[in-house]
Formats: structure tokens, C-alpha cells, sequence
């Protein structure tokens, strides 16, 4: 029997991939809903673990042989906007699942495609009609729907649910997307339309969430590993994976994966160790594969910049908004002990970096001397001579770089001070060592910590609202400067008045608090 891998494409399959039991937290709960009839919706971010999850509980539902369970993904329809072209297809799409799926046939037999208003509706009654058995079907990326499609889809399942008590219908049916069925409104651009009366969305039961791996399923799901190759991973290894991807599956498998293929070579008398996974998380976040990418493609988006950049600058944003609830929707940010931050680490690198990426380039090409070796002094980075080169940088180009914000990079130009600074941070350190990042909402600042040869600068960045700003900069970085377990710090404060001259922005200043040694430098 060939080995298992760790999966990094497509849905997991139990006899080719490791993977834990997709139904372990979710099964008595979709059980009871599909029991009691209900319709419902599963949402979560993509890539953790939707695809699996459907077809695993497909395969259940039809192994009990008390329903007929049916997958049904309508990702094809994506880009049909008009109902005349969507709705024949999503028809056509489920009678070829019926067909490749061993469901009885029949489906669509008599389907009248000239009444788009009712054909979905009165396939699925006349199908359910024939069948001896109930019928359960979960439809993947219904989120991909949009438009005249989508109201019009929508509407049939809503008209077949109230009719269920006369006329056979559907037993029980999942949406499933990224979205959560509150922003399936998103998908419909024409405000001009609206699902009116005929809203289906009173007809679901539950809106329910795919969790990310605790750390003792990681371990789990890396002991299957272990148990087939007798290759094992670190306790430190786990523990820092763990904190690093947040339980994300995907970035989970990546890790192990790239850390057993590329680093050990499949050599698997090599334990995986802390120091490894450290190296597999920075080449998965340079090489930025297909993962990334569309997570880099929602930062375009203006709802999702509303969030993010709030986020880079510590500002706060109502969480109650539907900008809010879509970007935690699509797995970007997340509640944490009362505060909203990055999903995980992970994320919030390529966050920056992808927002960063051509303001890096620039400065790589404009300023080949600034990197490591030059501020490196007597075995230890000299933070002060590289933040007073980062303040003339930022004295001659800092107009430049803003309007490039707002020409190029998604429009974040609010935050451009503290993405300037941190392009230019990347640049210097630029493998030398580890930038560690941390964002949360309404903190009104950014903390970033540079880990070199196992020393550690804590840096604040501010930018000036108010003559507390700085006071309240000092506070907040001598927490920090705790946290990290440094001695000394560095605030970075930036002053957005256009009427203040530079002369009165660009100062250095040392100041103790509460015992800590803590420079000052305002930009």
C-alpha cells in the first residue's frame, strides 16, 4: 500500500492522505438538523477543510441507507449571472452528480427549461417523488452564485421548503461557502434587485462554522505520520506549528509537509524539529502559493480594506458591521481574548508583505545599502542607526511612497507610515532574522519585534492624534517590552500634520519608564 501524504491540494482522502475524522466535531449536530429537516448553512474559510467534510458526511448518510445523500458543487456556475443561463446549469450540474454518484435516475427527466422561475423547484419535487428514500442534498460553493442566479436559485429551494408539507421536496439541504447566508447579498450587485418577500434566508436553522485544529489534533493528525514512517515530530515542533498557523489545516499540512519532502527529503529517520519548521514556514510564505494568492486577492477588495487597514494601524473598527463579519467570514482576522487580530502569524506576514511587495522592490533598487551587515556592531544590531537612516528615508520619499499607496497598493493609504516602515524593515533584515508582527483592533498601535541571533528589539509604531499619543506610546511599549522579554525598546512616532515643519518632526529622544530604557524617535 503506497505511503500516505500530507494533503496541500483538493479535499482529503482517507486511503491517500493523513487526516482526521472530518465529522469529529460536527457529526451529532448535522445528524440531529438533517433528522429534524431542517436547511442550514456550513461556512468557513477556504481551504479548511469544507470539500472533505461534505463528502465525508455524504458518505455516511448513504452508508445508514436511511436518506439519499448528494453532493452537489456549483462551482462551474461561477460567472453565470443571468438566471436563463445559471439555473439550466445548476440543473444539468446536479443531474450529472445524481448519475456519477449512483443515485437513482430519473432527475430532470421532463425539465421545462423555458420556466426558468420554477425548473430547479419542480426537478428536485418531481425527483423526490420517485425516490423510496429522503432525499439530503449538500451544495458546495453555493457562495460561487451570484446576481439574477443566485436570487433565483434561492428563491426555488425557499418555495419547495414551505410547500414540503404537500408536494415532495428536499428533506433537509446545506449551503456551504466561505460566506456565512447573511452576506450571500454581497454576491448580488444590482441594488436595484433585491430577494424581497421570497428571502430564503428565514428558512435556515443553523449558520454553522468549521473549527481549525486544536493542538492536540495537530499532534494527532502528525502521529499518523510517525506511526506509518516512524519518522516523529518534535514536541517543539508541534507547539510552535501550532502557534504559528493557529490550527489553520492547510497551513498545518504545508508545514509538515514541506518540512518532510523538501527539508528532510524524505529521510524519515530525521525527527522534524522546531528549528525545521521555522524554515518550512518562511518558504512557504516566500514561495506564496495558490493559498496565499486568493487571500491576497480579497486584501483588493474595499470591504476587506476597511477592516485591514484599521487593523494595521491598531484602530478600532464596529464588529458588528457586514465588512467586519466578511472578513472574519473568509478567515482573515479573529476574535482572541477580546481582541481582533490575523487569523494567525502566518497570515499577517503575507498580509504585509503582499501589501508591501512593490514598495520592497523600490527600496531594494533606490537603496542597495540598506541591510543587516552595515547596522550590525559589536555582534548586536544597532537599532538607533538604523532607525535615524529610516527617518531620513522617510523625510525624502515619505510623500512619494503615500501617493504610491493610493495609486497601487489597494488604497491603504492611512497605514503607509507604518507599511513604509515595515518594507523598509523587510528590506534590511531580509533573512537575517525573524520580524515578528502584531496587530489587533483598537490597540492604536503596531508592535513589531526583530529576533536576531537570539536577541530581541521591541519597536512601537504610533502615529500622533494627540498629546497622549506619545504617553500612552510609552505605557503600551513598556508592556511590550515585558512580553518580549527585552530590556530596552524603541518608539517610532509619526506626525501626519502638513503643517508642522520637519525640523519639528524628526527628533531622538531617550526616556526611562519605569525602569526601561526606551528611545523616541519622531518621524
Amino acid at each position: 500500500m503506497p505511503r500516505k501524504d500530507f494533503n496541500i491540494a483538493g479535499p482529503c482522502h482517507p486511503n491517500e492522505h493523513y487526516m482526521l475524522d472530518s465529522l469529529r466535531n460536527m457529526g451529532k449536530e448535522l445528524e440531529s438538523l438533517i433528522e429534524r429537516k431542517y436547511y442550514f448553512v456550513i461556512h468557513a474559510a477556504r481551504q479548511s477543510g469544507k470539500t472533505t467534510l461534505l463528502k465525508g458526511l455524504a458518505r455516511q448518510i448513504n452508508a445508514q441507507q436511511k436518506y439519499y445523500a448528494l453532493y452537489c458543487s456549483l462551482e462551474a456556475i461561477q460567472g453565470l449571472i443571468e438566471p436563463e443561463k445559471g439555473i439550466p446549469e445548476i440543473v444539468h450540474v446536479i443531474e450529472s452528480c445524481i448519475r456519477k454518484q449512483g443515485l437513482p435516475d430519473g432527475f430532470a427527466k421532463n425539465a421545462n427549461y423555458n420556466n426558468i422561475s420554477s425548473v430547479l423547484n419542480d426537478s428536485l419535487s418531481d425527483y423526490c417523488r420517485t425516490l423510496d428514500k429522503p432525499l439530503v442534498v449538500l451544495f458546495d460553493e453555493a457562495d460561487c452564485l451570484s446576481n439574477g442566479t443566485l436570487i433565483t436559485f434561492l428563491r426555488q429551494l425557499r418555495s419547495g421548503y414551505i410547500d414540503r408539507p404537500d408536494v415532495p421536496f428536499v428533506h433537509s439541504l446545506a449551503l456551504v461557502g466561505m460566506r456565512n447566508i447573511r452576506d450571500y447579498k454581497a454576491q448580488i450587485r444590482d441594488d436595484s434587485v433585491t430577494l424581497g418577500s421570497a428571502s430564503p434566508f428565514n428558512i435556515v436553522k443553523e449558520s454553522l462554522s468549521i473549527s481549525t485544529f486544536t493542538k492536540d489534533e495537530i499532534s494527532e493528525l502528525y502521529s499518523q505520520h510517525t506511526t506509518e514512517t516512524g519518522q516523529i515530530f518534535e514536541s517543539h515542533a508541534v507547539d510552535y506549528i501550532f502557534k504559528q498557523t493557529q490550527g489553520q489545516p492547510w497551513l498545518v499540512n504545508a508545514v509538515a509537509c514541506e518540512c518532510v519532502e523538501k527539508i528532510c527529503k524524505e529521510d524519515y529517520s530525521i525527527p522534524i524539529t522546531q528549528e525545521m519548521a521555522e524554515i518550512a514556514i518562511n518558504n512557504i510564505i516566500l514561495t506564496r502559493g495558490t493559498h496565499f494568492d486568493s487571500l491576497i486577492e480579497r486584501l483588493r477588495e474595499e470591504r476587506v480594506r476597511k477592516v485591514i487597514q484599521p487593523l494595521i494601524l491598531g484602530e478600532e473598527v464596529d464588529r458588528t458591521t457586514d465588512n467586519y463579519l466578511y472578513a472574519k467570514d473568509l478567515g482573515l482576522i479573529k476574535d482572541f481574548d477580546g481582541k481582533v487580530e490575523p487569523s494567525n502569524p502566518i497570515y499577517a506576514e503575507v498580509i504585509i508583505r503582499a501589501i508591501n511587495q512593490t514598495a520592497q522592490e523600490a527600496i531594494k533598487n533606490s537603496k542597495p545599502d540598506f541591510n543587516l551587515p552595515k547596522y550590525v556592531i559589536n555582534n548586536k544590531i544597532d537599532i538607533n542607526y538604523l532607525l535615524k537612516d529610516f527617518q531620513s528615508f522617510w523625510r525624502e520619499n515619505s510623500e512619494i511612497w503615500v501617493d504610491l499607496y493610493e495609486e497601487g497598493f489597494y488604497e491603504y493609504k492611512e497605514a503607509a507610515p507604518h507599511l513604509i516602515f515595515q518594507a523598509f524593515l523587510q528590506r534590511v533584515i531580509n533573512g537575517g532574522g525573524q520580524i515578528i508582527r502584531e496587530m489587533a483592533l483598537g490597540t492604536k498601535r503596531a508592535d513589531i519585534c526583530i529576533v536576531w541571533e537570539n536577541q530581541k528589539y521591541p519597536i512601537e509604531l504610533k502615529i500622533l492624534k494627540d498629546k497622549n499619543s506619545v504617553s500612552d506610546g510609552l505605557v503600551q511599549l513598556s508592556e511590550y517590552i515585558d512580553k518580549c522579554g527585552a530590556k530596552e525598546g524603541w518608539l517610532v512616532v509619526f506626525d501626519r500634520d502638513a503643517d508642522r515643519s520637519w525640523d519639528e518632526k524628526l527628533y531622538v529622544k531617550e526616556v526611562d519608564e519605569v525602569g526601561r530604557k526606551i528611545v523616541v524617535l519622531g518621524c
